[in-house]
């Protein structure tokens, strides 16, 4: 269950960080069980709200501060195993939406983002999902576990039918089979395609959640996470794609998962820059 809340997101005063009048709640899910190679992925909420403190709060490209909506930063969702990790985070984004907020949910491994698809998928009809990552994770199983992380888009498919996937450059021969060519933009395609953020726009419905593995970056970018893969995006292809996402669609929540903070400055406040200047487009489009 959610424990107590400790930090802030921006280092906000107290009018823009309570619960009541908020429009954005922030979920922390630190939950590091399943990853195979870099571990501390349950370090990056608290790594991502600490770097938070060092945004300037007026976001030049949409000339707004989103800040003034006020975000929650809500205690953490504290569990031991995937099951209950799931349980609870559906739980909690549940809450958020009952209450009219605005759900982000701050990883963790990537499995934490089954239970809030789960719950915007209960809130609105035909959800699709955004999903940016450099990994397919669409493997049923991983060392013997359905609930790794790299499972999550077979997971939640289990949820959502529409899975749109961008930035991927690593994939097992097993996933094949469930890869549909075009809800998949390979990073090798972001290079040689001037239509992909068309081409995924175009394919989502409606109302998206959106899921950011960090690792969908390239490491010269944000090298702290715990998969990296050469020849990923970088900052101008990802917040492209999202800029267009949150003009043309309607965003109901999203996710930032895998950052794997490495005593460095820059990866963690990438992550928090991601995060401040997503919440910055989607409130400043017409569909919020």
């Amino acid at each position: 269950m959610a424990g107590r809340n400790t930090r802030t997101f921006g280092d906000l005063e107290p009018e823009y960080a309570a619960y009541a009048d908020a429009a954005i709640g922030m979920i922390p899910i630190p939950f590091d069980k399943t990853t195979t190679w870099g571990k501390g992925a349950d370090k990056g909420p608290d790594a991502l709200l600490e770097a938070s403190k060092y945004l300037e709060l007026y976001d030049m490209e949409t000339g707004s501060e989103v800040y003034k909506n006020g975000i929650h930063v809500a205690g953490p969702v504290e569990a031991d195993t995937s099951e209950a990790m799931i349980e609870q985070g559906e739980a909690a984004v549940k809450a958020l939406l009952a209450d009219g907020k605005f759900p982000v949910i701050l990883g963790g491994e990537h499995s934490i983002t089954e239970g809030p698809v789960r719950a915007c998928a209960s809130a609105y009809r035909d959800l699709s999902v955004l999903h940016l990552d450099a990994h397919g994770d669409r493997r049923e199983s991983y060392e013997d576990n359905p609930y790794s992380h790299a499972c999550t888009v077979h997971r939640i498919k289990q949820s959502v039918e529409n899975v749109v996937s961008v930035g991927i450059r690593s994939m097992d021969a097993s996933e094949l089979p469930s890869v549909r060519e075009d809800t998949v933009i390979y990073a090798s395609e972001v290079r040689r395609l001037a239509t992909w953020v068309d081409e995924v726009v175009d394919e989502l419905t409606d109302a998206v959640y959106v899921t950011i593995d960090l690792d969908v970056f390239d490491p010269s970018e944000l090298p702290a996470t715990g998969t990296p893969e050469p020849g990923g995006l970088g900052w101008y292809d990802v917040m492209g794609v999202l800029k267009a996402v949150a003009r043309k669609r309607r965003v109901v929540g999203f996710d930032v998962v895998e950052l794997c903070p490495d005593g460095s400055r820059p990866s963690p406040y990438l992550a928090a820059k991601l995060t401040y200047t997503f919440l910055s487009y989607i409130f400043a489009s017409p569909l919020q």
